[in-house]
């Protein structure tokens, strides 16, 4: 490890890394040193991510999945499994926005989507990751929330719901593994960032009137090198 690359020597996993927040995490873990997995289903954008790793002196791996396969998760974690013997760094930033609306019109195949990629896929990330997290020296997990999981919000509910679950299921984790390894969870809410999925839900906002996902990825970075303690949450 040097002062320049803080993160040198750990291997990162960024869930939902083609594109926003993930991408922006992605980019700001391997210049910070870290060897990052990328995984996202858009094959093409996790290439253009890896190639701007690549060209800024960093290194990374892409690794499509596409979460709401039943088997997506465990298929990943064997091959990171055959190649690296620990994960350092788990970053959970793949989420699904539903259409918004009221609740007694939520629609049930997208609201199964928002479930099967924002609360079914972080318990088989958690489940199938918990062996390499554990052995590494200190294992780290950070979730990325929205306020609208702990303040609901009207015509929110799709989203919300499963933000919410998303919040109590990493929390839980937390408390699991906290006294019998080293492995420690924080929960981010990124807050108004100008992404696609800010975007979808206020189509008539100013992007430029929002910070730009380089803000959060700075801040997560931050917090993996001056550590945080289990459990710990913040608003960016």
């Amino acid at each position: 490890m040097t002062s320049d690359k803080p993160l040198s020597g750990k291997t990162a996993l960024v869930t939902g890394a083609s594109k926003g927040i993930g991408a922006a995490t992605a980019q700001a873990l391997a210049a910070a040193g870290a060897h990052v997995v990328l995984t996202a289903r858009d094959v093409k954008a996790l290439e253009a991510v890896e190639d701007a790793i690549h060209d800024a002196g960093g290194t990374a791996t892409i690794a499509p999945v596409d979460l709401t396969e039943t088997d997506g998760v465990p298929r990943l974690a064997a091959a990171l499994a055959g190649r690296w013997d620990t994960l350092d760094i788990m970053v959970i930033s793949a989420a699904y926005l539903p259409m918004l609306g009221p609740v007694t019109q939520i629609d049930p195949k997208q609201f199964g989507q928002a479930v099967t990629i924002n609360l079914l896929a972080t318990q088989a990330l958690l489940a199938s990751f918990d062996p390499l997290l554990k052995r590494a020296e200190a294992g780290r997990v950070i979730g990325l929330t929205s306020s609208v999981g702990a303040e609901p919000r009207a015509y929110w509910g799709a989203y919300g719901a499963t933000k919410a679950a998303f919040d109590n299921l990493l929390d839980v984790y937390a408390e699991e593994v906290g006294n019998i390894s080293a492995v420690r969870v924080a929960i981010l809410d990124p807050g108004a960032t100008r992404t696609q999925m800010r975007a979808k839900a206020y189509p008539g906002e100013d992007p430029k009137s929002v910070k730009e996902p380089s803000v959060v990825a700075d801040r997560i970075v931050e917090l993996l090198i001056g550590d945080y303690s289990n459990r710990h949450r913040e608003r960016v």
